[in-house]
């Protein structure tokens, strides 16, 4: 006998049911949204472990700016710190590293800001500052630390909005309107459950009479009827 042709996609859906169809998108909703109320994605979670590095990396690098020159680190705060100079001193460039770093985690960390206006106003400060900065200042007194603690900053400050536009917010929107797609297909999957299909509707024809060597009685020999 043929077999039981196999049942459509709705009949499997009405006999499995509505709650066991909504479980797993229910559970990724419902994951989605505890994860953003508990703690900031992962890709924003490594921008701000990279703006933590962008501020402690230029911190040793004017510590070792200090240590190099002569008179000792002691002396050099002095000569920096307390006798500021914007043509020879670089704590201006350590106190732009801090202020990128306290600008940056309050608005994407603390507020959790989802636009890119935070981070191009301080790109645009520091690249400014910096321009400024190597236009003017006696660079070259201060040997290769002169030219390599602008051009570093300029660097990580660039590599920080390159992080936040092309790879944060991308990433955040899309896992948004996947969470709003996963949320329509738990609206909409009770209305493809409306109700059960019979199993009557689904038999298996009868049997047929195969190489069967009686004949049916309905059937005359033709040749019957001439004798």
């Amino acid at each position: 006998s043929p077999a039981l042709p196999a049942a459509p996609v709705s009949a499997r859906v009405s006999r499995a049911g509505p709650s066991s169809i909504n479980a797993s998108v229910y559970c990724r909703v419902e994951s989605y949204e505890v994860g953003q109320k508990k703690c900031i994605s992962d890709v924003r979670r490594t921008f701000c472990l990279f703006v933590t590095f962008d501020l402690l990396f230029i911190t040793m690098l004017w510590i070792i700016e200090l240590n190099v020159v002569n008179g000792g680190i002691q002396q050099q705060l002095e000569k920096e710190v307390l006798h500021y100079d914007y043509h020879a001193s670089f704590f201006d460039i350590f106190l732009l590293a801090v202020f990128r770093f306290a600008s940056l985690i309050l608005a994407y960390a603390v507020c959790k800001l989802r636009h890119w206006w935070a981070i191009a106003i301080t790109t645009a400060l520091c690249c400014a500052f910096l321009i400024i900065k190597v236009i003017l200042s006696k660079a070259a007194d201060s040997g290769a630390f002169g030219y390599l603690l602008p051009i570093i900053s300029f660097v990580l400050a660039w590599i920080e909005t390159w992080l936040l536009d092309f790879k944060v917010l991308p990433q955040e929107n899309e896992d948004e309107s996947r969470c709003l797609s996963f949320m329509e297909q738990a609206a909409r999957a009770p209305l493809l459950c409306a109700g059960p299909v019979s199993d009557g509707q689904f038999y298996s024809p009868p049997e047929s009479v195969a190489d069967s060597d009686e004949e049916p009685d309905d059937k005359q020999d033709p040749g019957r009827g001439l004798i």
